[in-house]
C-alpha cells in the first residue's frame, strides 16, 4: 500500500483538487523566480538580500532593480505566453503536436523582427516595433502553414510534416536577410536562438499590457476551445461557430507568441511541451488549464533562465571566460528536445 492510499477520501479529493494543485504551483513560480534573482553575476547573493532590504551600494542597486528585476519578469510573462499559446494552438488544430515553434509562427515571427531590423525599422531599443513586425511575421507563418495543409488541416500528422517545411523555409529567408544585412547579425542573433539578456523595464512595460490582454482573451475562449478539442461535428452540434471559433483562437495564439519573441526571441519546445505538462497536471477543462499552461510556462522559462546564469557562472570560472554567456534558449532547446525524444520514445514502445 502506497501513503497516498492510506489518505481518507475527503482529503485525497482536496490533494487532487485543481485550487490546490495551482497553489502548489504557484509556490513553484515564485521559488523559480527567487533563484533566478539571485542567480547571474556582478552581486552575490548577501549583495541581492541587501539590495531587497533596503541596503546596498549603487552598483549592486543597479543590477539588482534595474537589470536582474526587469529581465525576472520578462521570463516570467513571455513563458506564461508560449505556455498559453501552445495549448490554444494544440486545442484550436486539435493536434498534440502543433506548437509555435512547428507551426510556422514562431519562425514566422523571428523572420518579421530579423528583417525590420535589416531594414533599419525596429532593434532592441525599439521593442514596440519588434512587436508589430514580430505580429506580421507570426501571422504569415501561421497563413502559410493553413494554406499548404489544405485539406489535411484535421490530420496531425500531416499537419506537423507541413509545419516542418513551413518552419524550414522561413528559417531559411531569415538567413536570407542576414546575408543581405550581415552588420545586424549581433543585434538578431538573440532572436534567432532565444535569450533574456539586457531585458529592461522598457520591455517590461511595452509585454505585460499585451500579454494581460491577449491572455484574457485566450482564457475567454477556453469554452470553444474545450469544444474543439472534441472536434468539430460535436462542437457545431453544441452550437459553435467552428471557424470563427478557431480563427479568433489563431489570433490569441500568434498574438501572444509574436509578443514573447519580440522580448526573448525564439524559446525552442516551451509552446510544444508546457501544455502536455498542463494537461496531465489540469485535465481537459481549459478554464483552469489555461491558467495552468501560464504558470507552468513562466516556471519553466524563469526556471531555465535561473539555470542557464548558473551555468554561465560555472563556465565562465571553469574557462576563465567572464564574458561566457549561455542563452536560456539554447537550454530550452537542449532539454526539451531531449524530453520530445523519450516521450515518442515511450509512445512507440506503447505500440
Amino acid at each position: 500500500m502506497t501513503p497516498i492510499d492510506t489518505v481518507p477520501g475527503p482529503a485525497l479529493r482536496a490533494l487532487r483538487a485543481p485550487g490546490v494543485r495551482m497553489g502548489g504551483l504557484a509556490l513553484l513560480v515564485a521559488a523559480v523566480a527567487c533563484a533566478d534573482l539571485f542567480a547571474g553575476r556582478g552581486v552575490t547573493p548577501d549583495g541581492v538580500r541587501a539590495v531587497l532590504l533596503g541596503g546596498g551600494d549603487p552598483t549592486a542597486d543597479h543590477i539588482v532593480l534595474q537589470l536582474r528585476l526587469p529581465r525576472l519578469l520578462v521570463a516570467l510573462v513571455a513563458g506564461a505566453c508560449l505556455g498559453v499559446a501552445g495549448l490554444v494552438l494544440q486545442s484550436a488544430l486539435r493536434n498534440p503536436l502543433a506548437g509555435p515553434e512547428v507551426t510556422g509562427v514562431t519562425p514566422g515571427a523571428v523572420l518579421g523582427a530579423v528583417a525590420a531590423t535589416g531594414l533599419g525599422l525596429a532593434g532592441w531599443e525599439s521593442p514596440t516595433a519588434v512587436v508589430v513586425a514580430s505580429c506580421l511575421g507570426g501571422f504569415a507563418g501561421a497563413g502559410l502553414l493553413w494554406l499548404l495543409a489544405g485539406r489535411d488541416r484535421g490530420d496531425p500528422e500531416q499537419t506537423a510534416v507541413y509545419g516542418v517545411l513551413v518552419s524550414a523555409v522561413l528559417a531559411g529567408l531569415t538567413a536570407v536577410v542576414l546575408l543581405v544585412a550581415p552588420g545586424e547579425l549581433g543585434s538578431v542573433v538573440q532572436w534567432l536562438i532565444g535569450s533574456t539578456e539586457g531585458r529592461v523595464w522598457q520591455h517590461w512595460n511595452l509585454l505585460w499590457p499585451w500579454a494581460a490582454f491577449w491572455g484574457a482573451a485566450a482564457w475567454l475562449l477556453a469554452g470553444p476551445l474545450t469544444l474543439l478539442r472534441c472536434g468539430d461535428e460535436q462542437a457545431s452540434a453544441a452550437g459553435l461557430a467552428t471557424g470563427r471559433g478557431r480563427g479568433a483562437a489563431l489570433v490569441c495564439a500568434v498574438a501572444l507568441t509574436a509578443g514573447a519573441v519580440s522580448a526573448v526571441g525564439a524559446l525552442g519546445f516551451v509552446g510544444l511541451l508546457v501544455p502536455h505538462l498542463a494537461l496531465a497536471v489540469f485535465g481537459a477543462d481549459l478554464r483552469i488549464t489555461l491558467p495552468g499552461a501560464a504558470l507552468l510556462g513562466a516556471a519553466v522559462v524563469c526556471g531555465a533562465d535561473a539555470a542557464a546564469q548558473l551555468l554561465s557562472r560555472l563556465l565562465a570560472t571553469g574557462l576563465d571566460a567572464d564574458r561566457l554567456t549561455l542563452p536560456v534558449g539554447a537550454l530550452t532547446t537542449f532539454v526539451g528536445a531531449g524530453l520530445l525524444m523519450v516521450v515518442a520514445r515511450r509512445r512507440a514502445d506503447e505500440r
